[in-house]
C-alpha cells in the first residue's frame, strides 16, 4: 500500500500536481534507507533537494549605491532646466495676441475655401472621366457589331 502511494505521488510530482505535504512525504521516503529498487534513481534527486535547502548565502551584499553626489545633482539640474524651458516662455511672453489669432483663423478659412474649390474641380474631372469611359465602351460595342456585319457581308458575297 505504501509503495503504490509513493508511486502515485511520484506521478503527481512529475506532473507538478503535488501539495507541499505530499512533497514532504516523498522527501521523507527517499531520504530513508528502505527505498524500492525500481525507485532508486529518484533518491539522488530528493537527497540533492534536501541538501540544497540547507545551504545559505553568506557573502555580504553592498547596499550603498555606487553613484556619487555629482550625478544626483546633474539629474536634478536637468529636470529644473526642462521645467523652466516649458513654463518660463508662457509666463514671460504670454500667449498669442488677439490679432495673431484672428490672422490665423482668416488663413485657416481661406485655406479651407481653396481646398473646397480644388475638390469641386476634382469631382468635375471625375465626371468627365466617367463620361469618356462610357463613350469608349459604346465605341467598343459598335466595333464588335461592325465585325459581325463584315462577317455577314463576306458570307453573302462569298469572299471567304
Amino acid at each position: 500500500m505504501v509503495l503504490t502511494n509513493i508511486e502515485n505521488l511520484i506521478e503527481k510530482y512529475e506532473n507538478a500536481e503535488t501539495t507541499l505535504q505530499e512533497e514532504a512525504q516523498l522527501r521523507a521516503y527517499f531520504t530513508g534507507d528502505d527505498v524500492a529498487p525500481h525507485l532508486e534513481h529518484y533518491k539522488s534527486m530528493f537527497l540533492y533537494f534536501s541538501n540544497t535547502q540547507q545551504e545559505q548565502f553568506t557573502k555580504d551584499v553592498p547596499l550603498k549605491p555606487k553613484r556619487t553626489k555629482v550625478y544626483q545633482w546633474i539629474s536634478v539640474a536637468a529636470v529644473t532646466v526642462l521645467m523652466l524651458s516649458v513654463f518660463v516662455p508662457k509666463t514671460l511672453f504670454g500667449g498669442p495676441s488677439a490679432e495673431e489669432v484672428a490672422q490665423a483663423e482668416k488663413a485657416f478659412y481661406e485655406t479651407m475655401n481653396a481646398l473646397g474649390m480644388v475638390s469641386k474641380g476634382m469631382n468635375s474631372g471625375q465626371n468627365a472621366v466617367a463620361m469618356i469611359s462610357s463613350n469608349l465602351q459604346q465605341g467598343v460595342e459598335e466595333a464588335s457589331r461592325l465585325s459581325e456585319f463584315t462577317k455577314t457581308t463576306n458570307r453573302i458575297f462569298k469572299n471567304k
